[in-house]
């Protein structure tokens, strides 16, 4: 099976930017969870703290889109460069905040403005769908192989962050997020043998990405999958404490992460030439049904049992849905496409937070995954509705 990724490391330059990217994605996923701890510790409150957040997720979603547009215009390195050496201004500043115990305010300024930085996950898929353009087995090798390393930057990145956080002193976790983020960028774009050319300005199309037939559906399914993540990290943490071992949350989630990465690396393997709409439509299936035991689970070890069954559809239907916006997408706006897609699920996690918060408080902690499986519905029943007009998409692109 793992024959399947060897060309992937057999492109020159290719390793260069697997490892930048790799580490710099890691470090990604360390932010959020490292500002909650570094806030929480240093002020007391959770709410807070949760709030910094949101805002940021806010800002990155925003700003998102608008980077992913100028790096289809001007190219990844000089877009990354001056955003990168932006962006670490306002790390230092965040830093700043929270160690010298300035106004707490000053938090919702600087740590939203850290996320106006490319999205290295799209640039590497830009990557990868230009190496492998007229090779469709291995681009689709890719694709899977990029949304695994994206699950397990996931379960090293938070508990990394937190044991920093807890066992040295507050910043350490965002500090070390910050460090690494950097190391992983510059080896990033060292690689410049591997990064796609800019389509010439007279043969851009003179429309924006969301335009493109078929990108908003597809835009809903990842925030209804975003919000199946921000509800689990909830609920489970919730349910966690119920059962009276809150510190057990982040090895569940991990477990649904390994489960997720697990899946997308068989899938990967098994399921190229098939349709991808046809796909898509079993994934978001699975997504809703196989997170619908966890309800019933009595104990926390039945919980995560059934939280690494729960993430088995996660990866295949977000490889799925890069796939066929990798097809439908012109190359001229691959980086907004794929930009504004993704930045659906930040805008998921968010909405599923806050209404599984509000469940959780009001119905019951275990009761809060009934929002994860009527999302998981809502995805099921797009990716249903839209069948047909994705199916003459998708064959469309293909003559």
């Amino acid at each position: 099976m793992l024959a399947s990724y060897r060309p992937l490391f057999e492109v020159p330059g290719a390793r260069v930017f697997i490892a930048g990217g790799m580490i710099a994605r890691t470090a990604g996923s360390m932010f959020a969870v490292s500002v909650v701890a570094m806030v929480a510790a240093r002020t007391g409150s959770y709410a807070l703290a949760g709030a910094v957040v949101a805002v940021g997720m806010v800002s990155l979603a925003l700003c998102a889109p608008f980077l992913g547009r100028l790096v289809d215009r001007y190219g990844q390195r000089r877009v990354a460069i001056p955003f990168f050496l932006w962006s670490g201004f306002w790390v230092v500043m965040t830093l700043l905040v929270s160690w010298r115990g300035w106004p707490s305010w000053l938090l919702f300024i600087t740590f939203p403005l850290c996320g106006a930085i490319p999205n290295l996950g799209t640039m590497a898929r830009a990557r990868w769908s230009h190496i492998f353009a007229t090779d469709p087995k291995n681009l689709h090798a890719a694709m899977s192989f990029e949304q695994v390393m994206e699950e397990v930057t996931f379960v090293i990145g938070p508990v990394l962050a937190i044991w920093l956080s807890t066992t040295l002193f507050p910043e350490a976790g965002f500090l070390f997020a910050a460090l690494a983020y950097t190391v992983g960028v510059l080896v990033f774009i060292s690689a410049r043998s591997t990064e796609p050319p800019v389509v010439p300005h007279h043969e851009r199309p003179t429309q924006h990405a969301y335009t493109v037939p078929g990108l908003v559906p597809l835009a809903f399914i990842m925030v209804m999958t975003g919000a199946i993540f921000g509800v689990n990290e909830v609920v489970t943490l919730a349910v966690s404490q119920d059962f009276g071992a809150p510190s057990a949350a982040g090895a569940i989630l991990a477990l649904y992460a390994v489960g997720s990465a697990s899946a997308g690396l068989v899938f990967g393997h098994v399921s190229h030439g098939r349709s991808l709409v046809k796909l898509l439509v079993a994934g978001t299936f699975g997504m809703a049904v196989l997170e619908m035991p966890v309800l019933l689970a009595p104990n926390l070890w039945a919980l995560a049992v059934l939280m690494l069954v729960a993430g088995m559809a996660t990866a295949p239907t977000l490889i799925t849905t890069m796939n066929l916006i990798e097809r439908i997408t012109p190359k001229a706006q691959l980086n907004e496409g794929m930009t504004i897609v993704l930045t659906g699920i930040i805008v998921g996690v968010a909405a599923g937070s806050a209404v599984s918060g509000v469940v959780v408080d009001h119905v019951g902690a275990q009761h809060g995954y009934w929002v994860a499986i009527i999302a998981g519905g809502f995805a099921f029943v797009m990716a249903l509705g839209t069948r047909a007009f994705l199916t003459r998409r998708e064959l469309h692109t293909l003559r």
